[in-house]
């Protein structure tokens, strides 16, 4: 078994059973002013959104877990099947293993269980692959965007882990000329300044992964043992979609928990919400059926959210009224962001 095959294997098998999450979203120090003489319906609330060009029902996407792997292939079509029925965005882990051994390709390919989905491939800026490989890759999966992940952090911690990081920018600069590309982090959040880099590279959205869901420096960690790289570090998810405010669409990614944190994240900022952990430990409890029943309860707190706002649709909720307070206040202050009117 390759190295990358057997890393994905660990990866899947850790985050599955261990405890692989750390430190707070932040999102806990965002407060909705409750609306008592709401107007809105609970039948008629819209939670439809547009994001990189697709419509989806609701403003949430199955973010990227896996694959390169025979059970991983199994999840990524089973998942995808649930993106499809719940009208929400899918993304597939990193391909990596698809460009080192073509014959991989099918372990991502979900296209046939998820014709209308918006679905995101995946591969790491690091990897300093050329923009036809990466453009071959999102083809070959039929994928709509490719989103280009930041993990420095992961890779430190990982004893194979690729150290030279010089190339990433213009990596992406170079794939944003001929692809439509998300540029994501994976769980530690990025700044305004790199988000401000980022759009002047061409990217057509940003994925902020910020810190305080799983930390992949956790995960290598438990996979390895000992690694010098701080585990308690990065931008928290809240901080984070406030710095990247800089006119792109943002996914929130990084311990978004519930339909109240979708709705949050939104509130501060962002286009959609991004979920990953918690599908995979609900796939392996029950299945696609586990999956599904807990993000149509995640949809439907959303919709308790927008009513008890007086929000009749996703555009209503970004203008809502919040209070931001504690230390993601501190840090917008100190950090002189301001999201909206709101801080």
């Amino acid at each position: 078994m390759s190295l990358v095959k057997k890393r994905k294997l660990e990866h899947l098998d850790i985050c599955a059973k261990q405890d692989v999450e750390e430190g707070s979203t932040w999102l806990e120090h965002v407060r909705f002013v409750h609306n008592s003489l709401t107007s809105v319906n609970l039948n008629e609330v819209d939670t439809k959104t547009k994001l990189l060009g697709k419509e989806l029902r609701a403003p949430l996407v199955i973010s990227a877990m896996t694959g390169g792997v025979d059970e991983a292939g199994k999840i990524n079509k089973e998942l995808a099947s649930v993106a499809e029925e719940l009208g929400i965005g899918f993304g597939v882990g990193s391909q990596r293993a698809m460009i080192e051994t073509p014959e991989l390709w099918k372990t991502y390919y979900v296209r046939d269980e998820a014709p209308s989905t918006l679905i995101l491939g995946n591969i790491g800026a690091v990897n300093n692959y050329t923009t036809n490989q990466v453009e071959d890759t999102m083809k070959k999966i039929k994928a709509d965007a490719m989103c280009i992940h930041l993990n420095p952090a992961q890779e430190l911690a990982q004893p194979e882990g690729d150290v030279d990081f010089s190339g990433c920018l213009k990596n992406i600069k170079e794939a944003a000329k001929a692809l439509p590309v998300v540029a994501k982090e994976t769980g530690n959040g990025l700044s305004k300044e790199n988000a401000l880099l980022l759009k002047s590279a061409g990217v057509k959205a940003i994925d902020v992964g910020g810190y305080g869901g799983t930390s992949w420096v956790k995960v290598e960690k438990l996979r390895n043992g000992a690694s010098h790289t701080p585990i308690d570090w990065g931008i928290p998810t809240a901080a984070s979609i406030i710095e990247c405010q800089v006119g792109l669409p943002i996914i929130a990614t990084g311990g978004i928990r519930s339909g109240l944190d979708v709705a949050k994240a939104i509130a501060l900022g962002a286009d959609a919400a991004g979920v990953a952990l918690p599908v995979l430990r609900w796939y392996y409890e029950g299945g696609k059926v586990r999956v599904k029943e807990n993000l149509e309860e995640w949809i439907k707190e959303l919709k308790d959210v927008m009513v008890l706002t007086n929000s009749s649709n996703i555009a209503e909720l970004k203008r809502t009224d919040i209070v931001v307070s504690g230390p993601l206040l501190e840090w917008c202050n100190e950090r002189g962001v301001k999201q909206r009117k709101h801080i």
